[in-house]
């Protein structure tokens, strides 16, 4: 009887080392899945917030949308609404920019400066396509045309 259950002990310490490498799994996904992530959000979120500048529009955790106008070490002060308040809040209070697009956006008056788009010109190649696809609708409307006309032409025989 002793015999036995000293053989089926070494089996159990080789479960046993796969039960820790499993849980070791486990961890190492963890890490890669949940921890890692967060803290490159938080490092690109802490660079973001020492990056501000005044000028810059953005958006506070609650939602306000506002200016900044002054930065201190750990403060912020933004400029809120049309009367032009002003807020005083903690750095880490700071979420976004207001316009994801800008990392700086530009003010109205260098908005109104800027010269419109201009459109873009057609390649010789482009104005072919379009030529032979213009072409081929023309004459496929005039093979419906004359359907319908044979159609209403039989139409108008049967009613006689």
């Amino acid at each position: 009887m002793y015999i036995a259950y000293a053989s089926s002990g070494s089996g159990g310490l080789g479960g046993s080392w796969m039960s820790l490498i499993m849980i070791a799994v486990i961890f190492v996904a963890l890490y890669f899945f949940t921890i890692r992530p967060q803290s490159k959000r938080d490092k690109e979120l802490k660079n973001f917030r020492n990056a501000l500048k005044p000028g810059d529009e953005v958006v506070t955790i609650g939602g306000i949308y506002g200016k900044v106008v002054r930065i201190t070490e750990d403060r912020v002060v933004i400029a809120v609404g049309s009367e032009k308040v002003k807020l005083e809040m903690a750095k880490s209070a700071i979420s976004s920019f207001a316009d994801p697009g800008n990392a700086a956006p530009a003010s109205a008056k260098t908005r109104e400066a800027e010269e419109p788009e201009k459109e873009a010109k057609p390649s010789p190649k482009s104005i072919k396509k379009l030529g032979a696809a213009k072409k081929e609708t023309e004459a496929a409307v005039e093979e419906a045309e004359k359907t319908v006309a044979e159609a209403l032409d039989e139409a108008a025989e049967k009613t006689e």
